[in-house]
Formats: structure tokens, sequence, C-alpha cells
């Protein structure tokens, strides 16, 4: 497996957290690529850890769907398909729908203030290219909204859909810059929450999905023309 040479070795306390952490960022980032074949011994002795925390972390992956196991045959990275776009997205799409509609009664300016300097930065990081960057505010920004709400089931399953999303983006698009409508969409979406207008708020969350959704849907069904 191409894993990077020279890695630090891990401590065995909390090594199973440790470990998933790291495989997580190596599946999402492309290191391991959908399909890869994962061997255990491998990995255990890259990172440093016994094949014990490395067996209960792939496990966990499992089920969050990032590896698929034949117990004593072989485990491989999931593999990414144009129709895991609406997959991932509409489940998303309700729940963050859902995250905006229970922290409408709960906003403060504090929130408010913070959710504009994170835009702020969102759409500085777009006009300089900082795709990474942008990336992280995006999801910084909509963290927050899930915060609030004050759902952790909310905050703990957007949380993993997020992740695969932004597998599916590094796999397909390597280098994804959000579009500039989303900055004008997270205006909209904190006027609402300012003026306590929970329709308004909901379908501007829901528009600020929607829309990226049939975007990536159609530049993955003309990359995939491209190669035929």
């Amino acid at each position: 497996m191409p894993l990077p040479p020279n890695l630090r070795k891990v401590e065995r306390t909390s090594a199973k957290n440790k470990v998933l952490q790291q495989l997580q960022t190596w599946i999402i980032d492309g290191t391991l690529q959908p399909g890869e074949k994962i061997l255990d011994t491998e990995l255990a002795d890259a990172i440093g850890v016994s094949r014990t925390p490395v067996r209960e972390a792939l496990q966990i992956l499992e089920l969050q769907g990032f590896v698929e196991m034949q117990p004593g045959v072989e485990t491989r990275v999931t593999k990414l398909a144009p129709e895991d776009v609406p997959n991932i997205y509409r489940p998303l799409i309700a729940l963050e729908a859902l995250a905006t509609e229970l922290v409408v009664p709960k906003i403060t300016d504090a929130v408010l203030d913070e959710l504009t300097e994170l835009n702020r930065q969102f759409s500085e990081a777009i006009e300089t290219s900082q795709s990474y960057a942008a990336m992280e505010l995006d999801e910084a920004f909509h963290k927050l909204i899930h915060e609030t709400a004050g759902n952790t089931y909310i905050s703990s399953f957007t949380s993993l859909l997020h992740m695969h999303l932004r597998r599916l983006k590094f796999v397909f698009f390597q280098h994804f810059l959000p579009a500039r409508t989303s900055v004008e969409e997270h205006r909209l979406l904190i006027q609402a929450l300012r003026d306590k207008n929970a329709a308004a708020a909901v379908e501007a969350m829901r528009q600020n999905w929607l829309r990226p959704m049939h975007e990536v849907a159609r530049q993955l069904e003309k990359a995939n023309k491209g190669d035929d």
C-alpha cells in the first residue's frame, strides 16, 4: 500500500481512535484509493501499533461505509460511483434542513456574528482559490449551526456524511472549489436566521445543498462522457 514514509509512531493509549482517524484521513484524501486492498499487518507496522487496534478501527470503518470486509478473505476501501452523489447529498440535505429549523429559536447575536465571519473567510478562500481551506470553512459554518441546534444525533450523522462528501470531492475532483454562489446562499441563510424566519432559513439551507448536488452530478456525467 502507498503509505507515507517516516510516520510518527502511535502511543498505546487510545491507539484504536488514533488509527481510526489516520485511516479516515487516508481514505478521504485518496491516499488509500477506492477498491484498494487493506493489509492490517502492514498498517500496524507503518503506524506503530499492534494488529488489534487496526482491526478494531477497520470494524468501525466498515460500519461507517468506508471499507468492505470479507472475514478471513480481504478488506478493501469502498468504491465510489456517480450514484453516490445523491445517496450522500439527499440525507445530508434533510438533516441540514432539520438542524436549521431547530436552530431558529436558539440563535443568538454572537452565533450570527460568528457565522458572518466564517462566511467572510469562506468567500476570501474561494476568491484566492484555496480549495481545501474553503471546504473546511464551509464545514465549520454548518457545524456551528448543528452545535447551536443542540441535537447530538444530527451532529453525529452530518459529521459522517460530510466525511463521505469530502472523500467524494477529493477522489473525483482532487481540488474541489465551492461556487461563489454558496457565499450568497450563506448570507441569505444568516439573514433569515436573524429575522427568525424559519421557512426562509430552511429554504436557504436546502438550496445551499441542492445546487451543488446537481452541479457535482453534472460534472461527473460530463467527465464520464469525456472518458468514453
